[in-house]
């Protein structure tokens, strides 16, 4: 599969973002998706994840303000981040977890993030 993230941009602080990461290919052979971030000079880190099953797990810094979701009739995975912090500012990047027919760790391209405040 292949995974084409959206929905960045320019956002002041308490605004909302809704990312998107479209996946190319059988959706149902991915195990979980999930969405990470990485700030300039920091490491990447994971920012919410869904399983196929549709249970979710997110970093304490998105609890109570992101939600992810995934449309499989879309093939489509989103975040919805609101009352966003200056410190959101980063790149996203959408990543799968392909099982079949051999395991795959699939990336897309980052989004851009900025928050200004």
């Amino acid at each position: 599969v292949q995974l084409q993230a959206s929905g960045g941009g320019l956002v002041q602080a308490g605004g909302s973002l809704t990312l998107s990461c479209v996946v190319s290919g059988n959706i149902f052979s991915i195990a979980r998706m999930g969405w990470y971030r990485q700030a300039p000079g920091k490491q990447l880190d994971l920012v919410a994840s869904i399983t196929r099953g549709g249970t979710t797990n997110y970093a304490d810094s998105a609890k109570g303000r992101f939600t992810i979701s995934r449309d499989n009739a879309k093939n489509t995975v989103y975040l919805q981040m609101n009352s966003l912090k200056p410190e959101g500012t980063a790149v996203y990047y959408c990543n799968a977890d392909q099982l079949r027919p051999e395991y795959r760790d699939v990336w897309g391209q980052g989004t851009q993030v900025t928050v200004s405040s």
